[in-house]
């Protein structure tokens, strides 16, 4: 196995192919000081996709990369530097879309269909498709929906614009009645068997090669209603997915469905290429998308690790305050989003917090944030899971003697879902653990100041049991969901007294932790030396630059608060939302086409915060103003020079606060991930933004120096620190962790193994350091470093801190035995 030095985060498509990859990427990634390529997944996805996670077909590799072939030269190319492949896989969903070869059999042969059982659907009544623009006799009625021919030639299908399902065998009698000319097609279907569609799609090749395409053109509505009616699927307006749908899907997009990977046939058939990779050499690493979103995690991660023993394995999880991963999960650890969250608590002084929460609700005047956020989770999980709860309920009830009330047991569980501190538990088959009893308990204990405490308290006991394994299942998927719409993707936009806060893995409604909290977090990484360190992925609220200058802005709250008092206007958006996008400008300010970019930002933003629009029920018109004002001010050259004189100084911290992210992320236990481009200066905004193709020239020349620009100080402190890293990649990965005395202006810990040492010392203060200088430590020093020798810049021999950060604001010292 490679040593894990660092691993380097690259989203393929939109142009990166396993081609690109090993033509400008690899040698990029290697000169950088990466050890492992980490891809998002390769393998067929939706046509169209952009991002890969909407997979087709778990046993193909995606030949618009490059297929098997190319991502076999890319494995070869990463071993040739000595390097490793880490790829994204992606267990718990697929695409509900005809061009995945599992769904359309489900389509075509319903509940007797060979994969019936590879998705989660309910099966006691007809597939629901939730694709239609309104109810299905208005667009019938308006001509939208039509017969066709498949134009693969294996059937006939209905049609509705783009999408197509096809139908199943027995409906093409009632097909051949209206149409005699397709009475030869009946006679083919009336043979057939599910489990020999390939026999069946090849006779309806050749008899639809004889067949005038004019026989199924314009068929009548009648027609078209009696074979939709026929079909064991039926299409549907797609706002009543949310309460009607008879699969489960990934969050709220229906596009995904829920797989049943805990079925073990269908953990073969899902895995065989993957394990294949892995057991061949190709690849060394699997990243297990959304985790959280399967029946039994532990189960299945204990499955995959007995398939692939030496695989380095990975779960993207979020943890909540001082969650920790099961202890029974057979995995390296998680990709890092609470390392995030663990660097606000560091850089984000906690007074600085308050002046900023003060000023901003003083702006929103609603209701505290606590109960903004329970109100948020309230309407997430009775309106827009309205159909999963009712799942649970379903589910649990029966269970329970005397059997509740529906609606009272619905607001029950809505009520504990809101009080769950964390995205979910992990009970089993058997029933819950310990520690999620404990957190059960808690939720009902807080929940009940609003519902019926012992109602709630009977709910979670019959839960527990053995044999409510369904109900308890459901329940579980159900949480993380819920938690992650209304935290992530609409408190996030709502709460913006400092949006630095607002990130994947973070809380903003607990304060920052402090030096003392992070040193006891970052020792805790001893524990899992192979879990991932991340400030950016492809999911962060903001590039890791931009959250390290709006960090800054807490040392300096009142200057902020001055600053949008001047630049606030009675026209516009609201007084809270003017502070966001000025607060999300400043973040982002003397990035490239920011005007242009920003259009799309703030679109977004206003839809994840459901108060004037939404993705389900957009208001253009508001939108266009808000977008308007923004780019108003970006563009205006008054606005602009005023704007950016006042933010010059936050600017310039956040340069400092983004390397000492970066030595924090390279010298702390656990791997440091690189997003693609991150390693220059990031002022990226929320996706599609932070999913823009790098520019690889301008990123290879950066790391080779010289470092006269702020992007290139960062690229090549970068590379220096992780070469450090890569010199003694045992000590970082094994080596103990000792926080070090500083200044409360400071940050140092030493890192050892054997008669190896290595120091990283950072400043916490940034905006300070820009006013005062090396003189903000006066005389202060750091006794440990005495003999150590500088790797990032040339040092005096010193134990000064005012010389040890300066001019370099950041230090990583070493001595090998």
């Amino acid at each position: 196995m490679t040593p894990r030095v660092a691993t380097y985060r690259l989203q393929l498509r939109e142009g990166m192919t396993f081609e690109r990859a090993c033509e400008v990427v690899v040698p990029h990634a290697c000169a950088l000081g990466a050890s492992h390529l980490y891809l998002s997944p390769p393998f067929a996805a939706a046509p169209g996709s952009t991002h890969g996670y909407d997979v087709t077909d778990h046993g193909v590799i995606d030949p618009g990369l490059g297929g098997r072939e190319g991502l076999d030269r890319l494995s070869a190319a990463l071993r040739e530097r000595g390097m490793g492949l880490v790829i994204d896989i992606v267990p718990n969903h697929m695409a509900a879309d005809p061009a995945n070869p599992w769904w359309r059999d489900v389509c075509e042969w319903g509940v007797h269909a060979r994969h019936a059982g590879h998705f989660d659907i309910d099966w006691s009544r007809r597939l629901t498709l939730p694709v239609l623009g309104a109810p299905f006799e208005e667009v019938l009625g308006t001509g939208e929906i039509a017969l066709r021919a498949d134009p693969e030639g294996r059937g006939l299908e209905i049609a509705y614009h783009d999408q197509a399902y096809p139908l199943t065998p027995p409906s093409y009698r009632i097909a051949a009645e209206a149409l005699p000319e397709l009475s030869g097609l009946a006679d083919i279907a009336e043979i057939a068997e599910p489990g020999r569609a390939d026999a069946f799609h090849w006779a309806m090749r050749n008899a639809l090669d004889g067949l005038d395409g004019r026989a199924v053109e314009g068929a009548e509505r009648a027609l078209l209603a009696r074979l939709h009616d026929a079909q064991p699927w039926r299409l549907t307006h797609w706002v009543e997915a949310r309460r009607d749908l008879s699969y489960r899907r990934f969050f709220e997009v229906t596009g995904l469905v829920g797989v049943r990977v805990e079925d073990e046939a269908v953990f073969d058939d899902v895995h065989r290429l993957i394990l294949e990779l892995v057991r061949d050499g190709t690849v060394e690493g699997l990243r297990v998308d959304h985790v959280d979103g399967l029946r039994d995690p532990a189960a299945y991660l204990r499955r995959l690790r007995e398939a692939a023993p030496d695989a380095w394995l990975l779960v993207e999880k979020i943890t909540e305050g001082h969650e920790r991963l099961p202890e029974e999960w057979p995995v390296e650890g998680t990709t890092g989003y609470e390392f995030i969250a663990t660097l606000g608590d560091l850089m984000v002084p906690g007074r600085g917090v308050e002046v900023l929460e003060e000023a901003f609700e003083r702006l929103a005047e609603g209701s505290p944030p606590e109960e903004e956020r329970d109100a948020i989770k309230r309407r997430t999980v009775s309106v827009s899971f309205e159909g999963e709860l009712a799942a649970v309920v379903r589910a649990l009830r029966p269970r329970m003697a005397p059997e509740p009330d529906a609606m009272e047991l619905t607001r029950a569980l809505a009520e504990i879902v809101v009080a769950l501190p964390v995205y979910r538990t992990y009970g089993d088959a058997e029933g819950f653990r310990p520690d999620d009893l404990t957190l059960l308990d808690g939720a009902v204990s807080r929940a009940s100041r609003r519902g019926d405490g012992p109602l709630m308290r009977r709910a979670v006991e019959a839960l527990g049991r053995p044999g409510a394994w369904e109900a308890r299942a459901r329940f579980q998927q159900l949480t993380g969901p819920a938690m992650a719409k209304a935290v992530e993707d609409t408190l996030f936009y709502r709460h913006n007294a400092l949006i630095a806060r607002n990130e994947v893995g973070c809380d903003p409604l607990e304060p920052p932790a402090g030096s003392a909290a992070v040193h006891r977090a970052l020792a805790g990484r001893v524990r899992s030396p192979h879990a991932l360190s991340a400030t950016a992925t492809h999911d962060t609220k903001r590039g890791e630059g931009a959250r390290a200058r709006l960090h800054a802005l807490a040392e300096a709250p009142q200057t902020w608060v001055r600053l949008f008092e001047g630049l606030r206007t009675d026209e516009g958006p609201d007084p809270e939302i003017q502070w966001l996008l000025l607060q999300a400008m400043a973040g982002a300010w003397g990035s490239d086409d920011l005007a242009a970019r920003f259009e799309d930002y703030v679109a977004k933003a206003l839809r994840e915060a459901k108060r004037g629009t939404s993705w389900t029920d957009p208001d253009e018109a508001y939108e266009a103003a808000a977008v308007d004002w923004a780019v108003a001010r970006i563009r205006d050259a008054a606005f602009s020079d005023g704007f950016g004189a006042a933010l010059d100084p936050f600017v310039e911290a956040g340069q400092i606060g983004a390397l000492a992210q970066t030595v924090l992320k390279v010298a702390a236990p656990g791997v440091p991930d690189i997003y693609q481009g991150t390693e220059a200066e990031d002022l990226s905004l929320v996706d599609p933004d932070n999913r823009r193709p790098p520019d690889w020239a301008r990123l290879a020349r950066l790391i080779d120096g010289p470092s006269d620009s702020p992007a290139g100080r960062h690229a090549v402190t970068m590379r220096r620190a992780l070469a450090v890293r890569g010199e003694r990649p045992a000590l970082f990965a094994e080596g103990a962790y000792r926080p070090l005395p500083a200044p409360p202006t400071a940050f140092a810990f030493e890192r050892s193994l054997g008669g190896d040492r290595a120091v990283a010392i950072v400043p916490t203060r940034p905006l300070a350091l820009v006013a005062d200088g090396a003189g903000l430590w006066g005389d202060a020093g750091l006794d440990e470093v005495r003999g150590l020798h500088p790797r990032l810049a040339d040092r005096p021999d010193t134990t000064r801190l005012g010389e040890l950060l300066w001019p370099l604001p950041v230090a990583l010292l070493t001595s090998w035995r």
